[in-house]
């Protein structure tokens, strides 16, 4: 789908009846299947109930404590979801019990669409949704498909760009409603809010305002609808009102787990049912024998799929062919994407499944097998489906030729009785059912001797399932990476070089020597940190950090500060150079930060990296490739998995440690480079800025390692490979100097000198030049664990430890010797702040037998521990244990959301909703998250 800064809106929902009550108690919101009313009170912040939200196939509420002012206490609004669509019509529907909606079939939705979170938010449905994720009390724009629309939503911000963690995707949704507030509903601009005012509920009272309005125009009173407030009110003068940004930075809006939903009437399964339905089904019944219920499978499989090929086929006859009559070979591509190639696959597939079931069915395993790769096509079909739809629909609604071409078309499949924007989504219902068939046949060919090549078809099938569903979320991520892209100035590099988006929104951040803080708006990626400034709308580059060069490290010492953006973290160069410090607005938003910024650095530097002599690293590959240890798909279609530079093995990231040992000799293979060009080294950063003419730019830090590809002396652009990414561009020739030692290359990173220069003043535990009677005296008073780190005067060794333990000062020298830096000849650091943070979380008596303490609190700041992470459990209510599993696989998390299993893991499953899809939710090593079901055995089931 194309998105523009205000996209044109297919249908726009805004809930305007609201059933307010005084208080909303703190009760779980209702879930999936669950039966009864649910509180749909609507007024201030109570962060763990949601507006009702209508996003593609699914339902949100949010229920905020109401003002205590009795005019907003009736319960007389009614309860309604009002459709308007672009031409102003408005049309409502009641809104009961979030769960009275008949449950929509888990075939509906693609393989991961059950996210780590359990809400099924659509990349499609949370873009259109103006006020749906991080800061948004209600949301009014539904997915622009047309009621039988596909949700295909992502597993959160790390594989797919939520709301949730982008306040740039919120701030841009929020704009959307209230462009269309103003051009559907003519609300003047003063009448309106600023998107400030929602997002961090800094005015409600006029947030509520203008819904108010709304509710008294005539688009909404032709409809008998009951305006509010019935008098007038002064919409500021409660209390809960003006203490709302104070309640929301007390409880981070932003948490997913509170984004719970409910399944929403959808017929899109009663079309597929429809169409691809068995004239004669037997059901299974009791006193059938095994073979009977495989035979039963087998013929299901087998008439189904003729069914499909015959809607395929239809869908060629009586559409592809006529309407290229009326339409240009690039809308024809828009609409119907791929589907001529997936119509002759499909050919081929039932016809080996008919000759297969000829010698009664023996071997149908096989088939599918053999067909897994031709299948991956469906990954471009499904990725553009949804684009298809609205192609199509505004092609129909310009084109008068184009409707009557197409409605003419229409009175040919089955008598008119399905629209063409229906069968479109037939296919990828159609793919994602193959391993639900699969999955039935092998439960009943338990004694059969082709059960082992059945599970395999299965899991083929899962696979395929999982890596469609990758590649549609990867389309949808570029899409967000664009539109990043697109509204930042002075950027002259690719952000899809860097990885996936991991989170954005505002922090403070200043330099580890320039202390000032400065407001600026930072985008996380898994590579890189971009640091801007915003203007407006757009944002202004101040800053690119490779974040490869860098480790995280928590500042503790203001957690108690009572002040705004007193919550900070520390990123510090592993070189010993101009580290940076990032200030949050809440302990809540650095754990969220923090723990945003561990999981890339962990898909950028994965601990299993240099496992069995390889070295691994991210990378995008070009062809459908299969890991090396589990055979399975690398999935999606950028940086799907990781690369060993040395001898090409490709491998999920959980399976780097299981690949067999590295086949190239590292002292032989030069880092696996084909060439031997000669090294340089960069002696300052490059990031694209001044542009080579004409050609693509190779993006740098000092330090970094370069292979001369083409550079003439007396030319000022070079042509070089970046030897750490195998990345290749032009750069300017005064960034690099000729390597003279090629050791370092065969390093993860360069081997590094302390630095006699570097400020460590920006640090809480520098002391400066101190003696150690100073020391003494200065920690005495202070708790066991404070530390400090101070210059010793007129000493060989320049630093030293002195650390408050039990009731004494204790005092250890800090050892700097042939580029190492320790205070133990066992464990050495390239750095002081590594050997800082080292023993921030490793007790010193690794060292020091009798010094059993890490170093806990620097002296500078609050004595209290490191801030203690939120706990991943819900603080309202313990899920409850559906069943139990055991990992048959390692399993690593690629977003924070995901539960990363070690093989034997014991598993607790708190839902299987999303199963079919293949993902189950649950918990293993007091974390809870999304798992791939395949990966575990289920214990007590055969």
């Amino acid at each position: 789908m194309e998105t523009k800064p205000f996209m044109s809106l297919e249908s726009t929902i805004l809930p305007m009846g609201w059933f307010l009550k005084p208080q909303c108690s703190l009760a779980p919101p209702p879930q999936r299947g669950r039966s009864g009313e649910a509180c749909s009170c609507f007024t201030g912040m109570c962060h763990l109930h949601h507006p009702r939200i209508s996003t593609g196939n699914t339902q949100r509420h949010l229920h905020i404590p109401s003002p205590s002012s009795p005019s907003w206490q009736t319960p007389h609004l009614g309860r309604h979801l009002y459709q308007i669509n672009s031409s102003g019509q408005v049309t409502s529907s009641p809104l009961s019990s979030p769960t009275s909606h008949r449950g929509m079939h888990p075939s509906l939705l693609n393989p991961s669409s059950m996210g780590p979170s359990g809400s099924l938010h659509s990349p499609i449905s949370t873009l259109s949704s103006p006020m749906n994720g991080l800061g948004s009390p209600f949301s009014v724009i539904n997915s622009p498909m047309g009621p039988h629309s596909m949700s295909s939503p992502g597993m959160g911000y790390g594989p797919s760009v939520s709301p949730q963690m982008s306040q740039f995707l919120c701030l841009k949704n929020i704009r959307t409603f209230l462009k269309v507030c103003h051009d559907k509903f003519g609300l003047r601009n003063s009448e309106l809010f600023d998107p400030f005012d929602l997002f961090d509920v800094r005015d409600f009272g006029k947030v509520i305002s203008a819904l108010s309005r709304i509710s008294h125009h005539s688009i909404v009173q032709i409809k008998g609808v009951r305006p509010f407030p019935s008098e007038d009110t002064a919409l500021n003068e409660d209390d809960v009102y003006r203490s709302l940004e104070e309640l929301a930075d007390e409880h981070d809006v932003g948490e997913d787990d509170i984004y719970d939903c409910v399944p929403c009437e959808d017929d899109g399964d009663d079309i597929y049912e429809d169409i691809i339905k068995v004239e004669v089904r037997q059901p299974m019944k009791m006193g059938m024998t095994e073979d009977d219920k495989r035979n039963c499978c087998l013929v299901e499989i087998q008439e189904t799929e003729a069914k499909y090929y015959k809607t395929l086929e239809d869908i060629e006859k009586n559409y592809m062919i006529p309407l290229k009559q009326v339409l240009s070979p690039q809308d024809m591509g828009a609409i119907f994407v791929n589907l001529e190639d997936v119509i002759k696959v499909h050919f081929a597939l039932l016809r080996a499944i008919d000759l297969n079931m000829v010698s009664g069915g023996n071997g149908l395993g096989k088939i599918f097998i053999d067909f897994k790769e031709r299948l991956l096509i469906y990954g471009q079909y499904c990725s553009h489906m949804e684009t298809a739809q609205k192609t199509l629909d505004e092609l129909i609604t310009t084109r008068e030729d184009v409707k009557m071409k197409v409605e003419e078309c229409t009175m040919k499949v089955q008598e008119g009785k399905f629209k063409l924007q229906d069968l479109l989504v037939v296919p990828m219902q159609r793919v994602l059912k193959y391993h639900l068939l699969l999955k039935e046949l092998v439960s009943h060919s338990t004694d059969r001797p082709d059960r082992q090549q059945l599970k395999e078809a299965l899991e083929a099938m899962q696979d395929l399932a999982m890596y469609i569903n990758e590649v549609k979320r990867d389309n949808e991520t570029l899409k967000k990476i664009s539109e990043f892209q697109n509204s930042i100035e002075n950027l002259q590099v690719k952000l899809e070089e860097y990885g996936r988006p991991k989170i954005d929104g505002e922090l403070k951040v200043s330099s580890i020597v320039n202390r000032t803080k400065q407001d600026r708006y930072i985008f996380l990626f898994d590579k890189v940190v971009i640091v801007c400034k915003r203007k407006g709308y757009c944002y202004e580059l101040k800053e690119i950090i490779e974040l490869q060069s860098y480790k995280m490290s928590d500042d503790p010492m203001n957690n108690r500060d009572v002040k705004k953006w007193s919550y900070g973290f520390y990123l510090i160069h592993l070189q010993g150079k101009q580290g940076f410090q990032f200030f949050c607005k809440t302990e809540d938003t650095k754990r969220k930060w923090m723990e945003q910024f561990e999981m890339a650095m962990s898909n950028i530097k994965p601990e299993k990296a240099t496992a069995n002599q390889h070295i691994f690293q991210m990378h995008t590959f070009e062809k459908n490739t299969n890991c090396r240890a589990c055979k399975m798909l690398l999935r999606g279609i950028f940086y799907q998995g990781y690369y060993c530079s040395r001898c090409g093995t490709g491998a999920h990231k959980e399976c780097l440690e299981c690949i067999t040992i590295c086949k190239i000799n590292p002292l032989d293979a030069d880092l696996g480079l084909p060439s031997s060009g000669p090294k340089m080294v960069a002696v300052r950063n490059y990031h694209g800025t001044p542009v080579p003419p004409g050609k693509t730019p190779l993006s740098f830090q000092t330090g970094d390692f370069i292979e001369l590809l083409k550079g003439e002396p007396d030319t000022t652009w070079w042509e070089g490979k970046l030897i750490q990414t195998q990345k290749s561009g032009f750069f300017p020739n005064n960034c690099v100097k000729p390597c003279l030692d090629p050791k370092p290359l065969f390093q993860s990173f360069p081997s590094r000198q302390p630095s006699r220069e570097t400020d460590y003043y920006g640090y809480p535990w520098f002391a400066g030049n101190m003696e150690r009677t100073q020391a003494d005296n200065l920690l005495k008073s202070h708790s066991s664990g404070t530390y400090l780190i101070r210059e010793r005067t007129a000493e060989a060794e320049r630093f030293a430890i002195s650390i408050k333990f039990n009731e004494e000062v204790k005092h250890i020298k800090v050892i700097e010797k042939d580029s190492w830096i320790h205070i133990t000849e066992a464990k050495k650091f390239e750095s002081l702040l590594e050997l800082v943070e080292y023993y921030q979380s490793h007790s010193l008596k690794e060292s020091f037998k009798l010094l059993d303490t890490t170093l806990r609190y620097p002296y500078k700041s609050k004595e209290r521990g490191p801030a203690s992470r939120a706990s991943t459990r819900s603080p309202v209510f313990t899920p409850r244990v559906v069943s139990t599993a055991v990992a048959r696989y390692n399993f690593a998390a690629r977003d924070m959301r995901e539960l990363s299993l070690r093989e034997g893991d014991i598993v607790k499953i708190y839902s299987k909703i999303g199963g079919d899809q293949g993902w189950w939710k649950g918990e293993a090593n007091d974390r809870i998250g999304w798992f791939p079901s395949t990966y575990v055995d289920e214990e007590g089931v055969q």
